[in-house]
């Protein structure tokens, strides 16, 4: 139990939010912040590179993190994290081990990052709590940034309301509990809006599930492909500003061939911003 002064205290105490990286401006230009400690949601329909996008904000923070992936394997995302890391496209990286030489600057180009990644399908909870175990062993701290992707591939969560609410639940009590950042991705449906204006970022109402009410930031992304714009739309924002209709957006752009997320739209052959490692 807490008195109002050590609420205070304890809030003042408390880093507000993650470290900004440059590359999010447009979506800091809006109001908004990614906040420490607090659940965070990512929603999207079915296309829109929601897990590379959070793959690629876990990379530029660089804080110890675990993902949680019940889609991607090993290769899929060891490759994209090259990409990342380098500048290179992901075709380039995929050559050089089918070659069998070239490969270890990849490798050493990862060497350092601070993401573990966890490939289960479903994401349990014994799953997780090993992997937290394990953390705290190695490191002796908690994870900055803990990553479930997705919410419907938490066990028992596929296609049940009370089960995805109770995931929900647990999950933000978890993050209370150990004072990290929990990213969960979760799906938009496809309404008839969404096929009139398809790459327009799903409004709050139509995340599944009424799902992004308990976060305390929900942002709902959507990829242009004709001229590959990232609109991150903020649906939910306990701490500043939203749009619940998200009619407004900060526009990044996406260059999927080494994976990476630009402020604007880059100039093809430049290498300006390589990776964080």
């Amino acid at each position: 139990m807490h008195s109002a002064a050590q609420s205070l205290l304890a809030g003042a105490e408390a880093a507000p939010e993650l470290p900004r990286v440059p590359h999010l401006r447009p979506l800091y230009d809006l109001g908004c912040t990614i906040p420490a400690g607090d659940p965070v949601m990512v929603c999207g329909r079915s296309g829109t590179m929601k897990s590379l996008f959070v793959m690629w904000l876990c990379h530029m923070l660089g804080l110890p993190t675990i993902y949680f992936s019940a889609d991607m394997n090993p290769r899929t995302v060891g490759f994209r994290l090259a990409a990342m890391a380098t500048g290179h496209t992901t075709k380039q990286v995929k050559a050089a081990f089918a070659r069998k030489d070239g490969h270890g600057q990849y490798v050493e180009a990862l060497a350092s990052s601070p993401i573990s990644w966890e490939y289960d399908s479903p994401i349990t909870w014994a799953a997780i709590d090993q992997a937290l175990d394990a953390h705290v062993e190695v490191w002796d701290a908690w994870p900055r940034i803990l990553v479930i992707d997705n919410l419907m591939d938490v066990e028992g969560a596929a296609a049940d309301y009370t089960a995805q609410m109770d995931a929900m639940q647990g999950i933000t009590e978890l993050t209370r509990d150990i004072g990290c950042t929990t990213i969960i991705l979760h799906h938009a449906s496809d309404k008839p809006q969404s096929k009139q204006d398809p790459w327009k970022p799903p409004a709050r109402s139509e995340v599944k599930g009424g799902m992004s009410e308990k976060p305390g930031l929900s942002l709902s992304v959507a990829l242009d492909p004709q001229t590959n714009e990232y609109r991150i739309a903020v649906t939910k924002n306990r701490h500043g500003p939203s749009d619940p209709s998200a009619q407004t957006w900060a526009s990044l752009y996406v260059d999927p061939d080494t994976c990476r997320f630009y402020p604007s739209k880059p100039v093809p052959g430049s290498t300006a911003s390589l990776g964080r490692y």
